[in-house]
């Protein structure tokens, strides 16, 4: 990336830069650059790569806006009571509006009001969802309207350039639409001094279209650019370039979205998957998951490696993600903003001296069901079928509870020493009335979980995980993708048994291979009877595999799930240690406990008009054809 930035980017900025500055009427004295011609961005690939490189920066960046990116936005977590400059808080209290002003979000301005980078650090605005997409609609538009000028390139110039365009035009449709529904779809480039009047579109019309320019982007793109002419210039440094791979993903998630039930009652008003976009979402997987195969473009990660597609930590600044992240969040301070950002959230003051603090709810980590593959019914009742048992409440649970969840009784601190020899908080003492959870008022372990998928179960003042941390959130791997073709494949093909044409893996056949790479067994033969039943386990896999990712808040809500209960509820464990602290400490997976129950903290009111954002006042107000969202 920094080859490709210092060898076409900056060459290109210092020559926008300057024929900007020649065009300024004040100046009476003529630029020594002001020769620079109009078609000059784009007459061969080296300068409109440059200008196209500005769509890289466009990309959302959710685990970042100034601090403490609350990305995850449905029942998953819970932060300290209180604080009203976290986006979270506002969606949880129905205020949606938040979006547009809160002070630490991602999806409007940054911390000091600034919006699209006017801000002390422009980086700190990649957050920015609405304001950088549209941003990237018109680039690309712009982009799109000029390729006649690309005139000194080859066709696999031209192709690359054509393709990257045609692929960001859709892409930043799909992310506005994920969170605001169907929109005027700009496909040209409009005056800047006039209003557009474009109607919007239904959500499956607007979808339609997206598909179109995902489809010309995959016609024209490479598997990857370092087996191009062009690529080799750079190789080794084109992991992110935009790729057939991503094309073909995100045109099959636009479909997936746009059959699902919430989708699917704005644009006929029936509440239920609609097969037929459910079929071009799986046809759209297959192919793209045969070529991923063949391939090996994309790998699952070893399980003992999973923390690598997450975070890397002391290894000077590594992206993770290994072979199984597909398409990353925008990478702007990739190398130290981790550190700086949440990081500093996940353990309470007693060990972390700072941040704003956020834990996992009980009732997510019941998700995790049992290592024998099946459900946790009731998370207060024994359950012979499963195994489970409320005195032995993490006992054989799924391997990925271990990696996910920090429990009681586990070491959080390496040495007593660096604790004052208080081995409650060495220990995590996250039982009712343990230190962890009495002390730091609004900042202790609210819920009796803390998050260590994240970060390292030794994240704590002292032996040195807060620094040299560089998470990147992936908008899309390898393990989703699977799952997205489960769903996709039952529900356009009927059953969990059926498959997309042409391709033999099964709906639950893709649902075991995740499990599989985690050493779950796959989903038991009860739940395949239909998809109904295979539905309730397909969603758990995906709150377990997808876990603190930034996808619940939008699933709850495409699924039509975000204003029913249980997925209303954000809950705490409470309970007694049954066994001398020395057992639990030895063996924090098998401890008894006693009086193991779950509390609610707090019940989301929402209505169906929370199923979509709002659009701003100023932006509705524009043109009668523009329309707000139902209830806003």
């Amino acid at each position: 990336m920094k080859n490709l930035f210092t060898k076409i980017l900056l060459p290109f900025i210092i020559v926008l830069g300057t024929g900007a500055l020649s065009s300024c009427k004040k100046y009476l004295e003529r630029s020594p650059l002001a020769d620079i011609q109009d078609a000059d961005p784009y007459k061969n690939f080296r300068n409109f790569q440059g200008f196209t490189e500005e769509l890289y920066n466009c990309i959302p960046l959710l685990t970042v806006s100034k601090a403490h990116s609350s990305f995850n936005l449905g029942e998953d977590e819970f932060w300290e009571l209180g604080e009203t400059r976290l986006l979270s808080y506002h969606i949880d209290n129905g205020n949606y509006m938040a979006w547009t002003n809160t002070y630490y979000n991602f999806l409007g301005t940054d911390a000091s009001g600034a919006s699209n980078g006017t801000g002390s650090d422009p980086n700190l605005t990649k957050g920015e969802l609405w304001g950088l997409s549209w941003y990237g609609i018109r680039k690309a538009n712009v982009g799109l309207a000029n390729l006649n000028l690309l005139t000194e390139a080859t066709q696999e110039e031209k192709d690359l350039i054509a393709g990257q365009l045609y692929f960001f035009r859709g892409f930043f449709h799909f992310q506005l639409m994920q969170y605001w529904g169907g929109l005027p779809y700009i496909d040209q480039v409009f005056p800047t001094d006039q209003v557009i009047k474009v109607s919007r579109l239904s959500y499956q019309a607007t979808a339609d279209k997206v598909a179109a320019d995902l489809q010309k982007a995959a016609d024209l793109l490479p598997l990857n650019w370092d087996e191009t002419v062009v690529g080799k210039q750079t190789l080794g440094s084109n992991n992110t370039r935009i790729n057939k791979i991503m094309a073909l993903g995100f045109k099959a998630k636009n479909y997936l979205f746009a059959g699902s039930p919430l989708m699917n009652r704005e644009s006929t008003g029936s509440s239920t998957y609609n097969t037929e976009y459910c079929k071009k979402a799986a046809d759209t997987f297959a192919q793209m998951l045969q070529i991923i195969e063949s391939t090996q473009r994309y790998e699952l990660a070893p399980y003992s490696q999973i923390s690598d597609v997450f975070y890397t930590w002391n290894q000077g600044g590594k992206i993770p993600g290994l072979k199984e992240a597909i398409f990353l969040e925008n990478l702007a301070r990739s190398n130290d903003r981790w550190r700086w950002n949440q990081v500093n959230d996940y353990r309470p003051l007693t060990i972390h001296p700072s941040g704003i603090k956020v834990y996992p709810t009980a009732n997510y980590a019941d998700y995790y069901g049992m290592a024998n593959g099946l459900p946790i019914a009731d998370p207060e009742k024994p359950d012979p079928e499963s195994g489970y048992d409320p005195e032995y409440p993490w006992k054989n649970r799924d391997p990925r509870f271990y990696n996910d969840i920090l429990i009681d009784g586990e070491k959080c601190v390496l040495t007593a020493q660096a604790v004052g020899n208080n081995e409650y908080r060495q220990y995590a003492s996250l039982f009712t009335n343990g230190l962890f959870r009495t002390a730091d008022g609004n900042k202790k372990v609210w819920t009796g979980y803390m998050n260590s998928k994240l970060v390292s179960k030794l994240m704590n003042d002292y032996d040195g995980h807060r620094d040299g941390n560089t998470f990147i959130l992936s908008l899309m791997r390898l393990a989703d993708v699977y799952l997205m073709y489960a769903e996709a494949a039952a529900m356009g093909y009927g059953s969990p048994q059926a498959s997309a044409p042409g391709y033999s893996l099964t709906a639950v056949a893709a649902v075991n291979k995740i499990r599989a790479r985690a050493g779950v067994p796959g989903v038991a033969a009860k739940y395949l009877s239909s998809n109904t039943s295979f539905l309730s386990e397909l969603r758990r896999e995906r709150a377990v595999e997808l876990a603190f990712e930034g996808h619940r808040f939008n699933d709850l809500r495409r699924w039509l799930l975000l204003t029913e209960r249980p997925y209303t509820y954000k809950k705490a464990i409470e309970f007694d240690r049954a066994l001398p602290n020395a057992q639990v400490y030895a063996d924090p997976k098998n401890a008894r406990v006693r009086n193991f129950r779950e509390t609610i903290l707090f019940e989301r009111q929402l209505g169906q008009r929370h199923y979509w954002l709002p659009f701003r006042t100023e932006d509705v107000n524009m043109y009668s054809d523009f329309k707000q969202n139902p209830g806003w």
